[in-house]
């Protein structure tokens, strides 16, 4: 998978040369490089911004850079997928991170101050996404977490392919507790039937407690559980 990430602070993404991006990125999984917008800059002081018509405070990522460095990615000729970090966009979830993992060619572009033109956002860009409903200083923080988000889910970045099967949303609902050694801590024990060997009580105990976790902290995906997954239904 190839992941272009348009952004004004290149120094930022330096995260994901480490753990399972890192290592997916030097086994030839992901080709991930930054493309520093003010390399596209409308003069020669590296101007990528202007203030917003409408007279309201701050400044606005201007079209014609952000044109150019998309249109320099290749994207259209590889069928690839544009996505805009924005606070006013798509919800991302687990299921969004499944889809683009089978995506060749991603393009992130990273928004800053305001925002970016308008024009952009339909004429360039395919998705728009948002990893919560609060605001963050830039699109770079976002974009590594879509990243890694879809990074892992490309066959072979996990050591263990179960692993990422049995993680919470992967089968729709919240993952169930774990625990390792020591049996006993600070007076506090492992749960018997993880103790037990009967691999029939583990799962039942994996899918209860899954199930439990989930209507507990999110009764919103609780409510619409309506088919089985590995760790249980409604």
């Amino acid at each position: 998978m190839k992941i272009d990430c348009i952004t004004l602070f290149p120094e930022m993404f330096t995260p994901l040369e480490h753990s399972i991006i890192g290592r997916a990125r030097k086994n030839g999984l992901i080709d991930f490089r930054t493309i520093f917008l003010r390399d596209f800059a409308i003069n020669d002081y590296g101007q990528v911004d202007d203030a917003p018509y409408g007279g309201e405070p701050g400044m606005v990522l201007r079209p014609e850079p952000l044109a150019k460095a998309i249109r320099s990615t290749g994207v259209r000729q590889n069928k690839g997928t544009v996505i805009y970090l924005t606070a006013d966009g798509t919800p991302f979830t687990h299921q969004i991170a499944k889809e683009l993992s089978q995506k060749e060619h991603l393009v992130l572009v990273c928004g800053h101050y305001k925002g970016i033109d308008e024009r952009i956002r339909e004429s360039e860009i395919d998705m728009e996404i948002s990893i919560g409903d609060f605001v963050v200083s830039g699109g770079e923080l976002p974009a590594m977490v879509l990243t890694d988000a879809v990074g892992r889910l490309l066959e072979g970045a996990l050591g263990n392919k179960e692993s990422g099967e049995t993680d919470s949303f992967a089968q729709g609902v919240l993952g169930w507790p774990v625990y390792t050694r020591p049996e006993i801590f600070e007076g506090k024990k492992v749960p018997e039937v993880l103790l037990s060997g009967h691999h029939q009580r583990i799962s039942e105990w994996k899918k209860a407690e899954s199930l439990k976790r989930t209507q507990e902290r999110r009764p919103d995906i609780f409510s619409k559980l309506k088919i089985d997954t590995k760790f249980g239904s409604n």
